[in-house]
């Protein structure tokens, strides 16, 4: 029989449609799609041993070989694993490097032993991957980027969530996007990012939104890179600026470095060992920036931080720190400033954009 493929990536993003990767878990932890599930056909060291034999005995051995190792209870567990799948989401849809042996072994074994037919990705990862990388070329946007700019601690990341046309860039990236940005959680690897922003990338263009918002993160967010030329398309985009009063900035940095990332070790850690987890993560992330601070103001601002005066940090930190490094990169950029204005004015103008 016949086994159905499928290549309509477009559709698998736009419903976000369930995946089945029956990769290696090694394969899958360097990089999968957003919606994917590892339950691999073979394990680590499975794979390894056939790769092994493949190159030492060829083809037809490594197949033989692989059929040894996945029998009998193995091959009873796997195959349970992806029926439990899609007896949750029967809509699934599987793949694995290339579309090849594993995954039509994969989609062979669940037809004979349920009798569900499971279409598998053709080309696999591969091409689906490939696909998702063509909709990172800035000549695919289908809308004109609008970069958000304003000072640290103004709120662009809160004004951003009130925009229906926005692309959140530091919620692909799991990082607020400066030297404190880090969360408990890490980043995705930097296959996870970008396939995740090129699904965000399909979904925007299809609700055919005219305009992308951003905000102003330039080439990286934390640790995780935009690809050359799309930053390049960002940074000469038109700019607007978000302002506010230091006194209300501080009042925000306050809520989101010190209250909510509080809040966020103690979920993970429990009370008294997640104030200390944080402590010590806030202590390393002014000792990055040590340097830059110089050795006098970076021991009174951690000074501050040790004895609770989270306030009066933060004030110095974004008025001789963050303040002077945003002045000189506005004066450097090849943006054009078409608006700035408080909060409501900049709501009222991107919402306002054609």
């Amino acid at each position: 029989m016949e086994l159905p493929t499928t290549s309509d990536f477009r559709q698998i993003v736009l419903d976000d449609v369930p995946l089945i990767d029956v990769r290696a878990p090694v394969e899958f932890e360097s990089g999968a799609f957003p919606n994917a599930v590892n339950l691999p056909l073979m394990n680590n060291q499975e794979r390894r041993l056939v790769g092994i034999c493949y190159k030492e005995k060829g083809n037809a051995e490594a197949v033989k070989l692989g059929h040894e190792l996945v029998s009998g209870n193995v091959k009873s567990e796997r195959i349970a694993a992806w029926t439990e799948q899609l007896e949750r989401r029967p809509d699934s849809r599987l793949y694995c490097f290339r579309g090849g042996m594993r995954s039509q072994i994969s989609q062979q074994w669940i037809a004979e032993e349920t009798g569900l037919i499971i279409p598998r990705l053709k080309g696999g990862y591969k091409a689906f991957r490939n696909d998702l990388l063509n909709h990172l070329d800035p000549d695919t946007l289908s809308s004109t980027p609008v970069i958000l700019g304003g000072r640290t601690g103004t709120g662009k990341t809160i004004l951003l969530q009130a925009l229906e046309n926005k692309i959140d860039l530091e919620a692909i990236a799991n990082h607020r996007g400066s030297s404190f940005g880090r969360f408990t959680t890490p980043q995705p690897t930097p296959i996870d990012f970008e396939n995740s922003l090129a699904w965000a990338f399909i979904k925007h263009a299809a609700a055919g939104h005219r305009h992308m918002v951003l905000e102003d993160e330039g080439r990286n967010v934390g640790d995780r890179y935009l690809p050359t030329p799309l930053a390049e398309h960002f940074r000469q985009a038109d700019l607007v600026i978000l302002e506010r009063p230091l006194e209300e900035r501080i009042e925000i940095t306050f809520d989101e470095y010190i209250t909510g990332s509080q809040a966020d070790y103690q979920a993970v850690h429990g009370d008294e060992k997640g104030l200390h987890e944080w402590l010590a993560y806030m202590d390393s992330c002014i000792d990055r920036i040590r340097k830059r601070l110089g050795g006098l103001r970076h021991k009174e601002i951690k000074q501050l931080l040790h004895s609770g005066r989270h306030r009066e940090w933060i004030e110095r930190l974004l008025r001789e720190y963050y303040d002077p490094m945003y002045d000189y990169q506005i004066e450097n950029k090849k943006s054009t400033l078409v608006f700035q204005g408080n909060a409501t004015e900049v709501l009222e103008y991107l919402k306002a954009l054609p």
